[in-house]
């Protein structure tokens, strides 16, 4: 019998089957190795905020600003750099106002395509031919391959490029060809993005957010404890299920359901409105809702608010009955309460219930579902599981998704790596197995693909049960407080019921052992490595810093969600980490689409250079260059092995 390495070789061979085949092959990629390194792009908590994201998307969080300000210098007035990003990030909607007030159109045209070509190109030079041939749009990949391409067999440049761009204009696929080359620049600009958790709630469009996600060239998601929720409820865990249909009511976002994923909540509404129908429903304000609202359905929203949240209190005793070893008894509260009293008893003290209209619970029984509200929960089971929109966003978040990535010596995660009070990690304890740190991470990344994909019906359901879990269990790397105090905030008016106190791993953020130890776990040099998360907004006003412990520690969550721009002061962070260094942003909030089309106005952002390295960093000091080393040298042993005769070549 072959050996290993002789059966791999052969499967090799097929790939490049001669010995010039394999050495052009290895080298284009030693020739890969040093070209500058991609532009990656660092993102978090969005919670549903599609404009503000979509436009930092488009504008590569000052990237293609730069690229301009590289290209043009002071050749440009800032006037006209600004109009050029415009273009950029909206080419048809800018060019559709611009024929409003341009006499003529056709040296507009030949003005702005000029100015196009060379920002693409500057955006095209890190980047191989076969790269750049391979994002270049369909119809016009060869015209653009043309202008962006030195042709040293041509003596006259100038009138080379000149005629095919007239030519463009002339037949009128001018518009079509400044979309084209727009799009590409946004492609080029940024080579890989990184969601570092909380696509969905808060916010109205998580769905068209994760549309686009669809579609982006590189991506890779670290799941936030709101994505995960959103996975429980697509695998139709009913913990999940109502905790998002809640948050959705609660901020006045229903529609995402109802419009954006088409899962009919007529049933719920129909129950809710009935049920509650003399019911002012006061605990159950919305958030962050305008006066544009009707009455009615304002109405209607607070019943529908009040009707999930009493189910998801049911539901969710239920799963801590049935998943005792999850140590979530605390949060179940139903019985707790003195249905006659009106109060509630909690860690020995009793307060008094701001509600006590809670027609379909029964005291003896607080967590059995009335046979409506069973019926309401079946239907909307069956609705999100489905739902093909939601399955389909949800395949991306575990195709592209985990809970944690190591990429180029950064550590990637979304709350906190859960720790003890003297700065060593916590050991968890799930279905009779102890895990911490790293160990942590990856049984509660199995147990979630467990939810979706496991055949044996306890390992699934334990699968689905483990995602209402990492939503808000004191052990969940996600969440990281003691409790999710949703029942309190409701329910009670002392403020010290409320409070949800943090795990020690945020107030041992500026102790450099302790985070040394973290890089550590995951394999990682504390001398060249930065750990990047979100979670928690930083509170800019307050003078509060996104990067902690002497620059090892990057917190980006600085308020993308409107919901939080009061407490942070400004609308969220960024990072790009480029061929030169870490560059973190801080962004303004995003006033509209709109203005910044009409009005040119970009977000306000202000820049922080956290590192800037000596040599510029190429393809070869990356992860993705290990791999490219490791492919030229099993290339270099199939050269050899032809050389030797132990292989013959396929002519």
């Amino acid at each position: 019998m072959k050996n290993l390495e002789t059966r791999y070789l052969e499967r090799l061979s097929d790939l490049y089957p001669t010995i010039a085949a394999a050495s052009t092959e290895i080298i284009n990629l030693q020739a890969i190795l040093n070209l500058p390194k991609g532009t990656e792009h660092f993102i978090t908590d969005v919670h549903g905020e599609y404009e503000a994201f979509a436009h930092v998307l488009k504008n590569g969080s000052g990237s293609v600003r730069r690229k301009i300000d590289e290209v043009f210098g002071n050749t440009l007035s800032t006037k006209e750099k600004r109009s050029l990003a415009t273009l950029i990030y909206y080419p048809k909607e800018k060019m559709a106002i611009v024929k409003k007030v341009e006499d003529n159109m056709e040296d507009w045209y030949k003005v702005n395509l000029y100015r196009l070509i060379e920002v693409s190109k500057r955006a095209a030079s890190k980047y191989t031919r076969s790269k750049v041939r391979k994002a270049l749009p369909k119809d016009f990949s060869y015209v653009i391959e043309e202008l962006i391409t030195e042709k040293a067999e041509v003596n006259d440049k100038e009138s080379y490029y000149n005629e095919i761009i007239m030519t463009i204009i002339r037949i009128g696929r001018a518009e079509g060809f400044i979309e084209a080359i727009s799009s590409l620049i946004q492609r080029l600009v940024v080579d890989h993005l990184h969601i570092v958790g909380d696509i969905y709630d808060r916010g109205p469009g998580p769905h068209i957010i994760m549309d686009k996600l669809m579609t982006y060239h590189s991506l890779d998601i670290q799941w936030g404890n709101h994505d995960v929720l959103w996975m429980g409820a697509a695998a139709g865990q009913r913990g999940c299920i109502a905790n998002a249909i809640r948050i959705c009511a609660r901020y006045g976002n229903l529609d995402i359901l109802e419009d954006g994923y088409g899962i009919n909540l007529l049933p719920l509404a129909t129950f809710a409105m009935r049920v509650y129908e003399n019911d002012p429903c006061t605990c159950f304000a919305l958030k962050g809702q305008d006066n544009t609202i009707s009455k009615a359905e304002m109405e209607m929203n607070l019943r529908i608010h009040k009707a999930i949240s009493i189910i998801q209190f049911k539901v969710e005793g239920q799963i801590v009955q049935r998943q005792k070893g999850f140590g979530l008894e605390s949060r179940a509260l139903l019985h707790r309460i003195d249905y006659e009293k009106g109060t509630i008893s909690l860690d020995g003290k009793e307060y008094q219930m701001k509600d006590m209209n809670f027609p379909t619970i029964d005291p003896q029984n607080p967590y059995a579902l009335s046979e409506e509200e069973e019926e309401v929960m079946e239907r909307l089971e069956r609705a999100f599981l489905g739902c093909e929109k939601l399955q389909e966003h949800m395949r991306l978040l575990l195709t592209k998704g985990n809970l944690y990535k190591v990429h180029n010596n950064n550590l990637l995660y979304h709350g906190c790596v859960p720790l003890n009070e003297d700065g060593t990690l916590r050991e968890v304890e799930l279905f009779g197995n102890q895990f911490k740190g790293r160990s942590l991470y990856d049984a509660l990344d199995r147990y979630v693909r467990k939810g979706f994909f496991a055949l044996d019906y306890y390992d699934r359901e334990n699968g689905k049960d483990i995602m209402w879990y990492i939503w808000l269990s004191p052990n969940s790397p996600l969440f990281g407080k003691d409790k999710m105090a949703t029942f309190e905030r409701y329910f009670l008016a002392e403020k010290e019921t409320h409070l949800e106190n943090k795990n020690p791993y945020y107030k041992l953020l500026e102790n450099e052992e302790v985070i040394d130890n973290v890089m550590r776990e995951f394999g990682l040099s504390p001398d060249e490595a930065y750990i990047v998360n979100g979670h928690v907004p930083v509170k800019r006003k307050n003078g509060e810093s996104p990067v902690k412990c002497n620059g090892k520690v990057m917190v980006i969550d600085g308020g993308f969600s409107k919901a939080y721009q009061k407490e942070t002061g400004i609308a969220g962070y960024t990072l790009i980490y480029n061929s030169y260094g870490l560059r973190l942003v801080a962004h303004e909030p995003f006033e509209s689409t709109e203005a910044a089309i009409k009005r040119e106005s970009d977000i306000h952002s202000e820049s922080m250079i956290i590192k800037r390295v000596m040599e510029r960093r190429l393809v070869g000091d990356t992860d993705a260059g290990m791999e490219l080393r490791e492919q030229i040298a099993d290339l270099e042993v199939l050269l050899a092995a032809y050389r030797s005769g132990e292989i013959k070549e396929k002519c």
